[in-house]
């Protein structure tokens, strides 16, 4: 037996418990991976509340990645005693994902810890880190340099924005940071954050085409904030997309594609092909200020990980990050 959070419905209402599971419920896998530390993201605070339809098939136990230690293993790429970790896949969506003590996945799915990063820090940066490290070497791959001009990231409190804003700097590009919460503006400026805006100018309705601001963004927001910073991106300049907090809605018009020449890039961090995930975590090693992750994270234990699912939802966490301590390193 092992502890998880298990999510279950009821009357179509979820319903979010620690509870006692048998090895024997896992779902199948070659590889069965004794979890260290999870994390919660959006989604995974969505599928607890009940507030999107994340979960497909109940019952699940939700968290999206995971980082562990292999127990047993029937793929020869990971033996026993492997320190591994996992982003998406469709865990906690489709499998039972990281938010218990065991997780039985494919092997095909895992990636070893990177050297230079423990099974915490992974975590510490999680999904989110990856997704933003996923997110910059789009504006890399485009051309980007520090002397192309500003970087705009919106959702900057949030984990991918705030990750992005340290990978950014330490990289050497100014940093445009968008947020509505001011208490956290003093954190933003320590991860690298040259200038902080208020949310709330790119929330509303605007002119299609704008003044150029950016020469690139990194946008987890979408709907209108993601209509407008298409419309102030300079010439030739990329906007990399890879999050819906204010809406999946795009109320834009071609104007800055045809106009300026713009680009906008999707960033999907689920089903991203291994050579990617490998290449983003290898630099993430290389390039995360770690001396600046505790910074970026609230550590709780599993028993309180669906306590935060509603304040993450509603902005209320006063860090960008909250890091699952599922078990003890041993």
């Amino acid at each position: 037996m092992f502890k998880a959070l298990l999510l279950t419905q009821e009357e179509k209402a979820t319903k979010a418990a620690i509870t006692q599971v048998s090895e024997d419920q896992l779902p199948a896998g070659d590889v069965t991976v004794r979890i260290q530390y999870s994390t919660l993201n959006y989604k995974d605070a969505l599928a607890i509340t009940g507030r999107g339809p994340v979960v497909r098939s109940f019952p699940m136990v939700p968290g999206i990645d995971f980082a562990g230690v292999v127990e047993h293993s029937g793929d020869p790429a990971f033996a026993a005693g492997t320190s591994v970790l996992l982003n998406g896949w469709g865990v906690g969506e489709t499998h039972w994902g990281g938010l218990a003590e065991i997780a039985r996945v494919p092997g095909k799915w895992l990636l070893p810890v990177p050297a230079g990063l423990t099974a915490r820090q992974c975590m510490a940066l999680g999904t989110a880190g990856y997704t933003a490290m996923l997110c910059v070497h789009k504006l890399e791959q485009h051309g980007l340099t520090p002397a192309s001009g500003p970087i705009l990231v919106t959702g900057a409190n949030g984990g991918v924005g705030s990750t992005a804003i340290a990978i950014l700097a330490r990289r050497g590009f100014e940093v445009v940071a968008s947020t509505g919460r001011p208490d956290a503006h003093d954190r933003l400026t320590s991860l690298g954050a040259n200038r902080i805006i208020d949310r709330q100018t790119l929330s509303q309705p605007g002119k299609p085409l704008q003044k150029e601001n950016w020469a690139g963004a990194i946008d987890s927001v979408g709907s209108q904030t993601l209509a407008n910073i298409c419309a102030a991106i300079r010439y030739d300049g990329i906007v990399a997309a890879c999050g819906l907090a204010q809406g999946m809605d795009f109320p834009a018009t071609v104007a800055p594609f045809i106009l300026r020449g713009i680009t906008l890039a999707g960033v999907d961090s689920v089903h991203a092909p291994m050579e990617r995930r490998r290449s983003a975590w290898s630099d993430l090693a290389r390039t995360i200020p770690l001396d600046q992750l505790e910074s970026m994270i609230e550590e709780v234990p599993l028993e309180r990980a669906a306590d935060l699912a509603i304040p993450l939802l509603a902005g209320q966490l006063s860090k960008g990050r909250v890091l699952v301590r599922v078990q003890d390193a041993k």
